[in-house]
């Protein structure tokens, strides 16, 4: 019977057998595998992207989960709602007929004309005035698919169902002021005056020397010319943009003092002291909708150039007034003075020193405003 053989080993060769066999029991990872997680990683940062930038849907006056319906509406052809309010003596006996276009972040309960007009004056020229909520803003429908040309329809159309007439005349205010340039493009055959009180101006329309573009706009505080540029050159950014929390949103929408002039914020106080906040109605179907679209189309691409506007009064039988204050933060004067020199012959332009944004309401401007507008007439 054979015997088996006796090996002896040493401690520091079994030393090195036990860390040998700890090391090729560890965890290999397959080859190939960083990529992998790169592109899951990529992937999730894409898809919390995509829905960062999501603006959430309107809340629908009369819907379900939106707000009550309070105001007076018109249906337009298309289905939408459109909201309104009446102001000055009936229309049925009104001599000379108005139509409000409201600005940014306000509504038809904003109508600084027709809330500041005397009403002795009023009654004695009889005017009737009926300012509306723009697409998206109080209680009109928003409007997804909404142009500049799409909103003049609207105009016209408002008219047409309340019975105003041929012609009538137009008063916008701040953006509001900026669509009427679209109804004097657009409905001139409808307009029996026109007054466009510190109209913005698209920074981009091709007919501005784009030295004097890029100064106004960064006249505007860093914040506010960023918040421009990302409405012009990335509206699907537009939303996330002035609700994220990583660094300042477009000051007229934060209400930052940094965009008033030293008249406006007096101006401010006095209309605060007041109790004239419209904002939680104004944004009640969501801020995407109202003032977001807004700034997509007043600052996207139009479709035609103001600044290189024909006189749509060949007879010079209409006039338009344009008004800006000297000192508005918020609609440079720089630009405006050059559209009124470019359209001389058929724009009257006011400039109304150490004034900003907000000279309608100081005292006695909403009677000259309208006295001026219809001066011609009277």
């Amino acid at each position: 019977m054979a015997a088996g053989t006796s090996r002896k080993i040493s401690a520091a060769s079994a030393r090195s057998h036990t860390r040998r066999a700890k090391q090729s029991s560890g965890l290999t990872l397959p080859s190939g595998i960083f990529p992998g997680v790169l592109l899951v990683v990529l992937a999730g940062l894409v898809a919390w992207g995509y829905q960062a930038i999501q603006p959430p849907p309107p809340k629908i006056c009369g819907s379900s989960d939106g707000p009550l319906v309070t105001a007076s509406r018109i249906k337009l052809r298309d289905g939408r709602h459109l909201a309104y309010r009446e102001h000055g003596v009936s229309k049925d006996v009104a001599k000379i007929k108005v139509v409000f276009i409201h600005g940014f972040d306000v509504c038809r309960l904003d109508d600084v004309i027709a809330n500041y007009t005397s009403p002795e004056f009023v009654e004695e020229l009889g005017i009737y005035f009926v300012s509306y909520d723009r697409p998206g803003y109080g209680e009109s429908d928003p409007h997804p698919s909404r142009t500049v040309k799409s909103q003049v329809s609207d105009i016209e159309e408002l008219a047409d169902q309340l019975g105003l007439g041929s012609k009538f005349y137009l008063i916008g205010y701040s953006l509001g002021g900026q669509l009427g340039w679209g109804c004097l493009k657009y409905i001139p055959h409808r307009l029996a005056g026109v007054t466009l009180l510190t109209p913005a101006s698209n920074y981009w329309w091709p007919g501005f020397p784009s030295n004097l573009s890029t100064e106004a706009l960064y006249k505007h505080p860093p914040c506010d010319y960023w918040s421009l540029r990302v409405a012009h050159y990335a509206p699907w950014l537009t939303h996330w943009w002035n609700t994220q929390n990583w660094f300042p949103i477009l000051g007229a929408i934060s209400k930052s003092p940094h965009i008033l002039s030293r008249e406006d914020k007096e101006v401010a106080a006095k209309l605060i002291a007041k109790g004239a906040n419209n904002m939680e109605h104004v944004r009640q179907q969501g801020e995407y909708e109202s003032l977001h679209r807004d700034l997509n189309v007043g600052f996207g691409t139009w479709e035609f150039d103001p600044v290189e506007m024909e006189n749509p009064f060949t007879n010079n039988e209409v006039s338009v007034h344009l008004w800006q204050g000297d000192e508005d933060i918020l609609v440079p004067a720089i630009l405006q003075r050059y559209i009124a020199e470019r359209h001389s012959s058929w724009i009257q332009y006011h400039e109304l020193a150490g004034s900003g944004h907000f000279f309608p309401y100081l005292d006695g401007m909403a009677d000259t405003i309208v006295k001026t507008m219809l001066n011609d007439k009277e």
